[in-house]
């Protein structure tokens, strides 16, 4: 989870696809006005749910409906073995997601959102702030080296979405990322989503539950991307790691 709100606290980078060159840096970008409804094509609340419950994964918070040529992973933690983090991804690109609850009166993006730019630009990343396919986003970009051996940068996407009592976010890696039909079918699978909050009283900012469907096949994580973030988002642009095991599902 990404813990619950204290002073100073950071958020976490983590980073996609190497790019070869990068130019100059582009002037920051002003915060755009939000989207009336961000929420108006999805993710849904589980009393939205579109269709039937028959016709998603039953992954504990988040319900997800299949998609031909989309894979699906659960990240473990490293201690507990519990699930952390759910990873969907497509060709070049995949997205992280987490959810966690959050206040009754108000949505945590705004927040959320301030503090991981913040985080990012204090070290040495770039981070603007624009309006997305899922409303306000944040592009974020980081120094890296090529398998050439040459400088280049590392591009992510960090989209939050606030719905009732609940809050998703989702990180885009790769060809997610930037725009692209990659994008496109990513941010497809996530506005399809369902989020089960639960009716149980919870601190804001804590991480919702997965669970492990009976179906599920264990993989060795030594076959998996190398570039999948499992971070909580405290330390800012941290190195990507990896769980010990990765839950291969279908």
């Amino acid at each position: 989870m990404f813990g619950r709100k204290k002073r100073g606290k950071d958020a976490q980078a983590d980073s996609g696809a190497v790019a070869e060159t990068e130019p100059q840096d582009a002037p920051e970008e002003a915060e755009a006005a939000s989207s009336p409804d961000p929420r108006a094509l999805g993710p849904w609340d589980e009393s939205e749910m579109k269709g039937e419950r028959e016709d998603y994964v039953d992954l504990g918070c988040i319900l997800i409906k299949p998609v031909s040529g989309v894979a699906v992973r659960m990240d473990l933690d490293e201690q507990t073995q519990r699930p952390r983090a759910l990873n969907v991804d497509y060709k070049d690109g995949s997205v992280q997601l987490q959810a966690f609850s959050a206040p009754k009166s108000s949505g945590l993006w705004d927040d959320v959102r301030r503090e991981l730019t913040e985080g990012l630009r204090r070290d040495g990343g770039q981070a603007t702030v624009a309006e997305g396919p899922l409303g306000l986003q944040v592009n974020a970009k980081f120094n890296a080296t090529t398998a050439s051996g040459g400088p280049g940068y590392r591009l992510a996407r960090f989209v939050g979405i606030d719905g009732p009592r609940w809050f998703l976010r989702a990180v885009y890696t790769g060809g997610g990322a930037m725009p692209s039909t990659t994008a496109e079918v990513l941010d497809d699978v996530v506005r399809s989503l369902v989020i089960v909050r639960g009716q149980d009283p919870m601190p804001p900012r804590d991480l919702l539950q997965f669970k492990v469907p009976e179906n599920a096949t264990p993989q060795n994580p030594g076959t998996a991307s190398p570039e999948q973030p499992v971070e909580d988002p405290q330390p800012p642009v941290s190195a990507p790691r990896r769980g010990p095991e990765i839950t291969e599902i279908g």
